[in-house]
């Protein structure tokens, strides 16, 4: 008995030595910080955003007609019901979800850059706006992030004034795309859609337009201070049928986000470029950023770099229903020297050297 009671005391000495053994291994094992756990966090809100605008429409068309020939056919033939029954809303103010606008992961989004928005003037709530976002970068993240993620306070910074940001209309033919895009206040770049939101919405509204578009993404690399506007007046046009007042605005930082492979002028490749932009609406830039494990390899996410998104002086514009060209010049040159006088003002606070100037095509 007395031998059966000492093996079994050595059998738990022996457990307890192990566990204890196991947890001073555990305790060892180093855990990961606050500042490791953030930056986790940022980059998966940044990767679910990339995906999102880069795939989530194609991969959504592919399974619903991969659906079709499945027991669940019934389900795209439903969600085709329903596009049909709701094919003019992007046009007519989209859906706009302020759930989706304050998302805790558009703040991890904001922080990965980081992001930040700079107010120079107030936006009386009484007039209604178009904001010019310049530039357009390769995917307008600072645009994004200001205008339609409530990260950044734009609606503290411009109380009474809500915020749209225009995109190619082509995107909201894409089924769950679509979607995903009215939630946040995306809306077509289209003269109805904007027309809707500056007639029939009230005043309050600033509609933000990325006026270089894709002609300007083909140019776009660190260091380039290049604009696509000297013959974009239908903005301006717009606005003086509208009465709406014209803001400039500028991300300092938007084009170091990525890097660009440019092909020159009158090469074949820029010549491929510029037929898809005109067929397609947006142009097949070949860039890469940092990839997912590791900001010293490539991939397709955005580097981390601070974008600082300043909104400029409203300036004022009647309401002319049929504007002659001379009236259009005149108001799209105000707005060109609002633009450049903000740019100048700020250029030497957020990364550029007295000597970068504002190139204007």
């Amino acid at each position: 008995m007395k031998t059966i009671i000492a093996a079994c005391s050595q059998n738990l000495s022996g457990s307890r030595a192990s566990i204890q053994t196991a947890l001073r291994t555990l305790l060892a094992v180093p855990w990961p910080s606050q500042r490791d756990v953030r930056s986790a966090l940022q980059l998966l809100a940044v990767l679910q955003w990339v995906l999102s605008f880069l795939l989530l429409g194609t991969v959504s068309l592919l399974l619903l007609v991969y659906l079709l020939f499945t027991g669940l056919w019934l389900v795209p033939v439903l969600y085709l019901a329903w596009i049909i029954f709701d094919w003019d809303t992007p046009e007519k103010g989209g859906r706009r979800l302020p759930c989706l606008r304050r998302w805790t992961v558009w703040k991890h989004f904001r922080d990965y850059f980081p992001v930040k928005l700079v107010k120079t003037h107030d936006l009386s709530p009484s007039h209604n706006y178009i904001i010019g976002s310049h530039p357009h970068g390769i995917l307008c993240v600072g645009a994004f992030c200001n205008f339609i993620t409530g990260s950044t306070g734009f609606e503290e910074l411009f109380p009474g004034i809500r915020s749209f940001l225009t995109t190619l209309a082509g995107n909201f033919r894409l089924p769950v795309f679509r979607e995903y895009l009215m939630s946040g206040g995306l809306c077509p770049v289209t003269r109805r859609a904007i027309g809707y939101l500056l007639s029939q919405k009230g005043t309050g509204n600033a509609v933000a337009i990325v006026i270089g578009g894709a002609a300007e993404s083909l140019s776009c690399r660190p260091g380039v201070t290049t604009l696509i506007l000297k013959n974009r007046k239908g903005f301006v046009r717009m606005a003086l049928r509208h009465g709406a007042f014209l803001v400039p605005s500028f991300s300092f930082g938007e084009n170091d986000l990525f890097r660009q492979v440019v092909f020159e002028e009158g090469s074949w490749m820029r010549s491929i470029q510029r037929r898809f932009q005109k067929m397609m609406g947006f142009a097949p830039c070949l860039f890469y950023g940092r990839g997912l494990t590791s900001g010293q390899s490539r991939g397709f996410l955005p580097y981390s770099r601070p974008i600082t998104t300043v909104v400029g002086e409203p300036v004022a514009v009647p309401k002319v229903e049929n504007p002659s060209r001379e009236l259009v010049d005149r108001y799209h040159e105000l707005y060109i020297r609002a633009l450049l006088k903000l740019f100048n003002e700020n250029k030497t606070k957020y990364g550029l050297s007295e000597s970068d100037e504002l190139h204007i095509l």
